[in-house]
């Protein structure tokens, strides 16, 4: 027949009782099966004798439900087998996922992990001995692909890592992290279990129409589709997730499953003496309850204590036992009571409550520093990483030595000794700038180099070099700076050359990065403000401008909320338009009798936003007009905005230059004089982003459009912002630049992001273009907006190559065909490299 050679394996003791063989049973399997009087024979696979079955319940060969229910069943061990799983399966395999050796079939009652998908083996496996890989028998049947680019709820490519991995699943499958071999997302770094996006059966619709499911004996569940029963609640019974689409269903006892508690139900018992001393019982019911682990209310399926009442919810199983938070320095231990201690304390992360007689996270180092296990296990507090048996290293954060009662040596300024200076009221000179925030020394007391003109204010030399940050998951690095590096703070958006708090591509300039809590603000002194994150932007009292990272007063209905660029705004200024000092004002809460003018811009000012105000205060100044939005960089330095070399010059002088781009006098108090020019400035770094970063080419190229026989005008736009993450500020700054550029509203600019492939394919089927650029941008379709498009592969291409951050290549087109502007990459002109990245076209 043409099947070659085929191998007998003997896998047992050579005991006459248990013989196993291989064999060549060209009919059925691989396997001795053998029809006695008692049933069938699979030694391979089980002991007993097993009879032809049917049976709707999961295998307790692969652990999985299948649409084909027909199997062998043996009464003696209560053990179903599924037909497939015993008739398909083979002695001895061979694996995608471990080409090195082959997979051997073998018992596992030890209940090892499943290195493809990550579920516990229950009882039959394919091993490598030599390398102590497993996979279950559903793995070893549908091995997963090494690439999904379908899956559903990710938008993104997924590829199978090969490598075991440290893993952290983002899928809602109550499962966590580990090690394993899981899919990840490179764009958006994050990982999926194998289990959680990859179902062979889905994919084929190939779910059973009825299945027999261990939390409900009763009857057998039915495969539904589309909206939930009118009288269900609408989610599981046993997680309580939302349904999807698919789920089954019991309409007598309206008992509900959503496919993933079907294909992977919890655990009956868990038996965990760092969770509870007794074994737990989980309770597949509808009943209200209050969680011993976290203090929340739940409504369904807990896990329970039979012996001491204790109850938990299904995913407190799995809380860590120590880990670190943004809130707090010292690490934070979980512990299943609180006690007394806890008794008038409120949670540091929601400001709530916390109910001492429940479990909850605390400091052993700060008595009273108490977290809900939910705010303290949250993604926007905790990194994930679980702490226990790993020594805590005490790390030096101390920013400097004490030399004497005035004297420190700073770890920013080893070469000399720093001096401390009583601020007593006097005001220094412009000057005299702070190293680390840039700010005027001011009133302030300060440290001081006086033979290096290095300066820090009291209160910036405190800064640790290390410190958590209600913002980042990691603790944050103090990083001097020393080469004025410009950059663009991650949460106020802030130019600065200064001080940063850096962890990675993620920076803060010292300001914000100080923010702590409880924080203190002279506009709200009568409660401190917290960081509480909501989904929504909120208007800041300070500027009347919507922000997503804020401060709030918790107190009460108070709804005092202060976005972090007013909250660090200097308290007292200098500006040539007055010959003292100026203080911020926290605006009017009474409608204003008239009309106030700002007297550096001469237009009107809100009385209710923030301003500044003379000593005798009978000026209102905008806080922009005063500070400008180059108030972050040191004067007298050099500093590269977008690649370019610029001077950043005092705007002391009796006479102000014209600006380059805007044609306006420069009327803020730093101005940029561009290198290699005469006499070239720009009075902000916003005119400096416009004349710097938009080249505009009028050169007509010959382009080919079939319905519209046009000659398009190409104009080459390259935008590249320090390595800042792209976000919502650098959007607005493109879509305003857009608007300039082409004299159309702003409102008619929208941003988003599309990749090179899409743009190749659709001026394939769409256009034809003969053009000696590369034509990197398009539009999907043509409609009244205006689009503009950033390319991610570009993106990497000129880090990589020029290691300038980030380039925007915008396409704006008209809603006629006749009028066709496309964005395009001119290598002639472009003080870039090419990117090669993007063939030229010639469809």
């Amino acid at each position: 027949m043409g099947l070659g050679s085929k191998w007998f394996s003997l896998d047992t003791p050579a005991t006459p009782e248990r013989i196993r063989m291989a064999c060549l049973d060209e009919f059925t399997s691989p396997f001795v099966k053998q029809m006695e009087s008692e049933g069938v024979s699979l030694p391979l696979i089980h002991e007993h004798p097993m009879k032809p079955w049917n049976d709707l319940r999961k295998g307790d060969c692969c652990q999985r439900f299948v649409s084909q229910s027909d199997g062998y069943y043996c009464k003696t061990c209560d053990f179903f087998l599924h037909k497939e799983c015993g008739e398909l399966s083979e002695f001895i395999i061979d694996h995608p996922a471990h080409p090195d050796h082959t997979l051997q079939l073998r018992h596992d009652k030890g209940g090892n992990i499943c290195d493809s998908c990550g579920r516990k083996i229950v009882n039959l496996c394919y091993r490598c001995e030599m390398c102590d890989f497993d996979v279950d028998l559903h793995c070893a049947k549908y091995p997963p692909p090494d690439v999904i680019d379908n899956f559903e709820t990710h938008p993104h490519k997924l590829t199978l890592l090969k490598e075991q991995t440290e893993f952290e699943c983002s899928a809602k499958c109550r499962k966590g992290g580990g090690d394993g071999f899981p899919y990840k997302c490179d764009e958006c770094d994050v990982s999926f279990h194998v289990d959680c996006v990859w179902h062979p059966e889905a994919s084929e619709l190939n779910y059973s129409p009825e299945v027999n499911h261990s939390y409900h004996s009763l009857h057998p569940l039915k495969l539904l589709t589309g909206p939930p029963p009118h009288y269900s609640d609408g989610k599981c019974r046993l997680c309580g997730t939302d349904i999807g689409e698919y789920f089954y269903h019991c309409s007598s006892c309206n008992f509900t499953v959503d496919l993933p508690c079907v294909f992977n139900p919890p655990p009956k018992s868990s038996a965990d003496p760092k969770v509870h001393d007794h074994q737990l019982t989980l309770l597949p019911r509808l009943d209200s309850f209050t969680c011993n682990a976290c203090g929340l209310k739940g409504d369904r399926s807990p896990y329970a204590c039979f012996d001491c009442g204790f109850m938990i919810h299904q995913d407190c199983l799995g809380l860590p036992r120590v880990i670190n938070i943004n809130r707090h320095d010292h690490r934070v231990s979980r512990t299943s009571v609180l006690g007394d201690t806890a008794m008038n304390s409120v949670c540091r992360v929601c400001r709530k409550k916390v109910d001492w007689t429940y479990g909850g996270f605390s400091c052993k180092r700060c008595p009273g520093y108490v977290v809900h296990s939910k705010c303290a296990t949250r993604k926007d507090v905790w990194n994930g990483k679980e702490l226990e048996g790993i020594p805590e290293e005490e790390e030096d954060i101390e920013p400097y030595v004490v030399i004497d009662e005035n004297t420190i040596q700073h770890f920013s300024h080893k070469e000399h000794y720093l001096r401390r200076i009583h601020g007593n009221g006097v005001w220094y000179e412009e000057n005299k700038r702070c190293s680390a925030c840039i700010h005027l020394i001011g009133l302030q007391s300060f440290y001081g180099c006086v033979d290096c003109d290095f300066y820090l204010h009291h209160k910036c030399a405190e800064c640790p070099k290390m410190k958590r940050h209600v913002l980042h998951n990691d603790r944050l690095t103090l990083v001097t700076n020393e080469e004025l590096e410009v950059f663009n703070c991650l949460v106020c958006d802030r130019a600065s050359s200064g001080f940063m708090y850096k962890d990675g591509n993620r920076k803060l300039d010292v300001l914000c990065g100080s923010v702590s809590e409880p924080f203190f603000h002279p506009s709200h002194i009568h409660h401190p403000l917290y960081y509480i994150p909501t989904e929504e932007e909120e208007i800041c009292n300070g500027c009347n401008r919507r922000e997503h990272h804020m401060l709030r007063c918790i107190e009460g209905d108070c709804g005092f909320v202060l976005g972090f660029k007013c909250a660090t705004l200097p308290q007292v200024v200098k500006h040539i338009v007055d010959d003292h000092p100026l203080s911020l004002c926290y605006g009017q809460e009474e409608e204003a009798s008239g009309k106030y003018w700002c007297d550096i811009c001469e237009k009107e000012t809100n009385p209710k936003e923030w301003f500044y105000t003379c000593k005798n205060q009978q000026a209102s100044l905008h806080t922009m007009c005063v500070l400008g939005d180059c108030t972050g960089l040191m004067p007298r330095s050099v500093a590269k905005l977008w690649g370019k070399p610029t001077e950043v010059v005092l705007n002391n002088s009796v006479t102000r230059p014209f600006c380059i781009w805007c044609k306006s006098r420069c009327m803020y108090p730093i101005k940029l004089k561009l290198l290699g020019t005469s006499g070239t400035y720009a009075c902000s770094l916003e005119c400096a982003f416009y004349f710097i970063i938009i080249l505009i080419d009028s050169l007509p190229l010959s382009v080919d459009l079939p319905n519209a026989g046009a000659l398009v005008h190409v104009y080459t736009v390259l935008v590249t912002h320090g390595g800042v993450e792209m976000g919502q500020g650098l959007h607005t700054k493109v879509a305003q630049v857009s608007a300039s550029a082409f004299n159309i509203p702003l409102s008619s600019v929208f941003v988003s992001e599309t990749s090179t492939g899409k743009v190749i394919d659709f001026l394939r089927t769409e256009r034809t273009i003969t053009v000696k650029q590369c034509i990197t941008s398009v539009v999907t379709h043509i409609s009244p907006s205006f689009v503009l498009f950033a390319i991610k592969d570009a993106i990497k291409a000129a880090r990589a190559e020029v290691g300038l951050g980030r380039k925007w290549f915008p396409l704006v087109t008209p809603a006629t065909p006749e009028r066709i502007r496309i964005a395009c990459f001119d290598e002639f002109t472009s003080p870039f490299v090419s990117l090669d990245f993007c063939p030229k076209l010639s469809v």
